[in-house]
């Protein structure tokens, strides 16, 4: 973040304070004004996050479907129903509450002490007791407690939890220094300018609290029960209309419309969707990537665009040596001296960064030659130090161009142009001086922060998988478009403190601050895009919980960890390929359960109605629909576990597709009843017989279904899972002993069950050709 100037009379006069600070009785009275120098936080109690998972679409319908049930004395049904609203409700809480609360890290982030003046005494006291207005000394090591501007003194500040850069910054008389950076060097007397959510911090804090992604999963369920409503509702009032011109009595019509009704909702859709995105949550962990918002793996999958943070990101946040540029001296006397005017016990980058440079190239000079060494002081931009060398004593200084330059008798501009063209490819300059009465210039030592060594790859297999990633960093253009070129970002490079507008076309995003990271993905988002956005910053905190995916790498701070809903715990960024894949391969699985559900719910509600109209009494009972939702719905959830295979490009739900291919499959399906029910009419089997015939056509057809919708391809190209092959063998075996033995249901001869049991395996096989036609046709 650059220093920005202010005038410091102003600011006094602004805080309507002097140098020497507050009184404590007006610091009080500020502190009843301004409140505490805290973050305000946004809690809601557990009891209502729990109860608002009974306010939505889906839950509306279940709990009209419960108060039906139970007016018409339905009481069984009303006990499954409720238990399944209640179990998913119970699943989603638990799962998403593992998350942690963003905005009381940032509370806890403000918890320091500060040293200020008051009343002409200086005392220690909690950060969060600061006023605008109060005087305070910050020294080396502090966490800068407010916004503050620097009265005296000079400061090396380190901001990249805030703005995710990796150098730190110079803030001398003037300047503002930032709440929750700290200070690496330096002493200096500031005035508290802003605090609490005022702050450059708090400011970012409520981007975090505002920020959230709509869920794809709630918005999919409800349309897809809506249309299977349209559907039964139709039904109904037809039904109704021809069961009065024939005078079937209203109480006969009741429990038909419930059947339908029961039949129409997928009452455990929401929960299997559940139960899939927490086993895959479960299965992706263990490759590296916690999920802590279960609806990001859907998204995951979804998702065509990453923006990706630079700096310890797609970098390593790790300032390293380039190609050194030697003037007046050998590369190795460049990188010798240097090394000299280095401190190996410093935590400045530069200097480690030398270090390791000259240690890699046997380059590493003797430091005890040394007779004296000033480190880095803000004040002079510079190190230096004393050495003897072959009985000469030298000095050797680095630091900024132009004060090296300065220091060696020479114009800046004599060097400018050299400098100018090293820091167009991105890189920080220093320069370096040595000599024994007066100092010449030993050359330019480019510095860059490099790219991870799995970034490209990472970028490559992203592209693969049909997801563009653009970058987004502080940084200037140049910076970012030699770093976009080392990792494969393509795109043009583009600011948003121009002319130019967030589009598609952009690729690279340059000198933006943290609120313009958070548009960035909100844009993306209102394009239509499904939006991932990584990050490890306190800056990139609102925009990883405004994307869908927000992936907070394994480094992060906290605050970044909290508000993502995808946190990697293996060093680098390629477990986010693995989370893309696994996220397509939970798709896969969700998609064969909503088929199938579709084209089950299709079949049941049409041949119950067209049934109705052929023969003229129920085909089967309220009792046997409600037994078929324990043998099929609740048997289908293995399909979470089933084995899939991941698609190449990111995946869209397409409702209309869903609908349009299922129904023609449920015709079919139908068919396949029709001929199951007049077969039980030509064996002269009772109506009660009826119905156990036509219940175990609908469940094995069901089951056989599962088998030809989870392959996207001929049902026998993949093996289905041993939880799903299992579930659905012990559900054949189940359904034709009670049949045959009659428990729950009049008891047929067990022939028949055989013959309904093949003929249900034959029909699917015809089916499938037909379905590898519509899924081709719909890309399916």
């Amino acid at each position: 973040m650059a220093s920005q100037k202010v005038d410091i009379d102003q600011i006094l006069k602004e805080v309507n304070s002097g140098k020497s600070g507050l009184t404590e009785e007006e610091a009080q009275r500020r502190l009843s004004q301004y409140g505490y120098n805290e973050i305000q936080e946004k809690k809601e109690s557990r009891i209502v996050k729990f109860l608002k998972k009974f306010w939505a679409p889906v839950p509306w319908m279940l709990e009209a479907t419960i108060v039906i049930t139970l007016l018409l004395d339905k009481l069984l049904d009303t006990y499954i129903i409720a238990f399944l609203l209640v179990f998913n409700a119970a699943v989603g809480f638990f799962q998403e509450s593992k998350a942690e609360n963003a905005v009381e890290l940032l509370k806890q982030k403000l918890s320091v002490k500060a040293r200020v003046e008051r009343s002409g005494v200086w005392k220690q006291v909690e950060a969060r007791v600061l006023v605008p207005g109060d005087v305070i000394d910050i020294r080396l090591g502090d966490v800068v407690p407010a916004d503050s501007v620097i009265l005296s003194g000079s400061l090396e500040i380190d901001e990249s939890a805030l703005t995710g850069e990796s150098v730190a910054v110079t803030k001398d008389t003037g300047d503002i220094a930032y709440s929750g950076s700290v200070v690496r060097r330096g002493e200096a007397l500031a005035i508290v300018y802003k605090t609490g959510s005022a702050t450059y911090f708090g400011k970012t804090t409520s981007l975090v609290q505002s920020a959230g992604s709509k869920s794809h999963i709630e918005s999919l369920i409800f349309n897809i029960v809506r249309d299977l409503i349209v559907i039964d509702v139709l039904l109904v009032i037809i039904t109704a209309v021809y069961s009065y011109f024939i005078h079937i009595p209203i109480p006969t019509i009741i429990p038909f419309v419930l059947v339908l009704l029961i039949a129409s909702i997928p009452v455990a859709l929401p929960a299997t969707f559940t139960i899939a995105m927490a086993y895959g949550a479960l299965d992706i962990s263990k490759k590296g990537a916690l999920v802590t918002r279960l609806s990001a793996i859907e998204d995951a999958a979804s998702m065509d665009v990453l923006c990706s943070d630079k700096t310890g990101t797609i970098t390593k946040n790790h300032l390293t040596v380039s190609d050194p540029l030697p003037l007046n001296a050998t590369r190795e006397d460049l990188i010798r001296y240097a090394a000299y005017a280095s401190e190996m016990a410093s935590d400045d980058p530069i200097d480690k960064a030398i270090l390791e440079y000259a240690k890699n190239a046997n380059l590493l000079p003797d430091l005890s030659l040394r007779s004296s060494f000033l480190p880095f002081d803000p004040s002079t931009k510079r190190t230096e130090a004393t050495i003897k060398v072959e009985g000469k004593t030298l000095r050797v200084a680095k630091g900024a161009p132009q004060i090296i330059s300065e220091l060696c008798g020479m114009r800046y501009e004599d060097i400018m142009d050299k400098v100018i063209e090293i820091a167009k490819r991105g890189y920080r300059v220093i320069a370096v001086g040595a000599g024994e009465n007066s100092m010449h210039l030993v050359g330019l030592i480019p510095l860059y922060d490099p790219p991870r060594d799995d970034s490209r790859k990472l970028i490559s297999d992203l592209k693969n998988l049909g997801v563009s990633v653009k970058m987004v960093t502080g940084d200037n253009a140049p910076i970012a478009e030699e770093i976009a070129n080392q990792v494969g970002i393509e795109g043009q490079v583009c600011s948003l403190h121009g002319n130019q507008k967030i589009s598609d076309e952009c690729g690279i995003y340059a000198e933006v601050f943290p609120e313009d990271k958070f548009k960035i993905v909100r844009s993306l988002q209102e394009a239509g895009h499904v939006t991932g956005m990584t990050g490890d910053g306190v800056n990139d905190a609102p925009a990883l919980k405004q994307a869908e995916v927000g992936i907070a790498v394994s480094n992060a701070t906290d605050i970044a960890k909290a508000s993502a809903s995808i946190v990697l715990t293996h060093e680098g960024i390629s477990d986010i390929v693995e989370a893309v894949k696994e996220g397509r391969k939970i798709f896969q699985r969700m998609l064969t359960y909503t088929m199938n559900k579709i084209v089950k719910t299709i079949q049941v509600v049409i041949f119950l109605t067209a049934s109705f109209f052929a023969v003229r009494y129920f085909v089967t009972t309220p009792f046997d629909i409600i037994l078929l939702l324990f043998a099929n719905d609740f048997v289908t959830m293995s399909i979470a576990t089933d084995n899939v295979r991941y698609s190449n490009r990111p995946e869209k739900w397409n409702v209309k597709a869903l609908i349009v291919t299922s129904g023609l499959i449920a015709a079919l399906l139908v068919v396949e009843g029709f001929i199951i029910l007049y077969l039980g009419i030509y064996l002269h089997f009772s109506k009660d017989m009826i119905h156990t015939l036509i219940f175990d056509m609908l469940v094995f057809s069901g089951l056989f279904n599962v088998f030809m919708v989870r392959e996207r391809r001929r049902f026998w190209h993949s093996r289905p899972s041993r939880y799903l092959l299992v579930s659905i063998a012990g559900d054949i075996v189940g359904i034709s002993l009670i049949s045959t033995f009659g428990i729950l249901v009049t008891g047929i001869p067990f022939y028949s069950v055989l013959i309904v049991l093949g003929f249900a395996f034959a029909w699917m096989a015809v089916l499938d050709t037909i379905k590898n036609y519509l899924f081709r046709i719909y890309g399916l």
